[in-house]
């Protein structure tokens, strides 16, 4: 299925030539009957995705209590958050539904695209995040020029440019690759390492050019994290009060949770090459931070916050997502 056409690639001397017109997710497709146990509790997962970031970020918007540059990017964070399991969950869901597990070759190289771009953005969002908090626990008095409107705008901006720079470049170094044999992609959507594996010629130097890329996507960031989380305990530590402390750490703890989570399972699967992909334990960290941390970003980071859910009770109680309710 998929290789009705047949081409002839020299290894010495590749060109970009592609017999396969479309790929076949393997996904879970091994567990059986359990697909529609996944397909009900994946189904379940998704709509409270889809509800808590909506939520989240309609309060944002509406609030004006809400307007600063925190919220501002949790508001962004969320808006990616769900643009990214939107790539790929909606088909999953079809897979685990359907026996028809297809996805034709632009498909993939698009579902490619956007997933990179949107996990590269929230990479670098989070890294933002954390110099915000910086921002405003070392630096309170001078926070609002450090942290002034334009350059949140320019902030969030400069992280979806990059990320969709990196994911261009990452998704040209993977279709640019002839794919002339198998066409099975063991996983449940188009990640790199399963994809790149069926290409039928050396894809040594691209798998090299894609892991330096993602060393710098992941570990920038974390390193960026690290350094601002540095600072922000020397300065916690000088408080002289223990209930100046807890307030001062408590306004990081939902931001360093998601950071673990989500920074943790990408850099198990992607700070390593293509070719030590394990399909069984990948797709299980894949799942991870495919559902699982877009699910925490607004119930642990969000929800959990005292403004936020003052905010939402107050929607709640005036009777509605109203501008005037707010």
């Amino acid at each position: 299925m998929g290789n009705e056409e047949v081409s002839s690639v020299d290894p010495a001397n590749p060109v970009n030539v592609s017999s396969v017109t479309e790929f076949l997710l393997l996904g879970f497709s091994s567990l059986g009957e359990t697909q529609l146990i996944l397909f009900a509790v994946f189904l379940f997962l998704y709509l409270v995705i889809l509800s808590g970031n909506i939520t989240i970020i309609t309060v944002i918007r509406l609030d004006r209590n809400l307007h600063i540059p925190m919220y501002f990017f949790l508001g962004i964070l969320s808006i990616s958050e769900t643009c990214y399991t939107f790539v790929i969950l909606p088909k999953m869901l079809i897979n685990l539904w359907s026996l028809l597990r297809t996805i034709s070759f632009i498909s993939c190289a698009t579902q490619m695209f956007f997933f990179l771009g949107f996990a590269v953005t929230n990479c670098l969002l989070l890294g933002v995040m954390g110099y915000d908090r910086y921002a405003a626990i070392c630096h309170p008095l001078h926070y609002p020029i450090l942290m002034n409107w334009q350059l949140c705008g320019q902030l969030a901006a400069t992280c979806a440019g990059i990320g969709f720079l990196f994911s261009l470049i990452g998704t040209l170094l993977v279709f640019k690759l002839p794919f002339c044999g198998p066409n099975k992609v063991n996983h449940y959507f188009c990640d790199i390492s399963p994809v790149i594996q069926l290409a039928c010629t050396n894809s040594s130097i691209n798998e090299l050019i894609i892991f330096i890329g993602g060393v710098l996507a992941l570990m920038v960031p974390m390193t960026f994290i690290c350094i601002s989380y540095g600072f922000i305990v020397r300065t916690i530590l000088k408080i002289p009060s223990a209930e100046g402390k807890r307030k001062a750490f408590s306004t990081c703890a939902s931001h360093l949770t998601v950071v673990i989570v989500h920074y943790g399972c990408a850099s198990f699967v992607y700070l390593r090459p293509s070719s030590k992909f394990s399909s069984s334990k990948d797709r299980l960290v894949t799942v991870t931070y495919t559902i699982v941390t877009p699910l925490l970003n607004p119930m642990v980071y969000s929800l959990r916050n005292k403004d936020v859910q003052m905010a939402i009770r107050k929607v709640i109680g005036r009777g509605g997502l109203h501008p005037k309710a707010l």
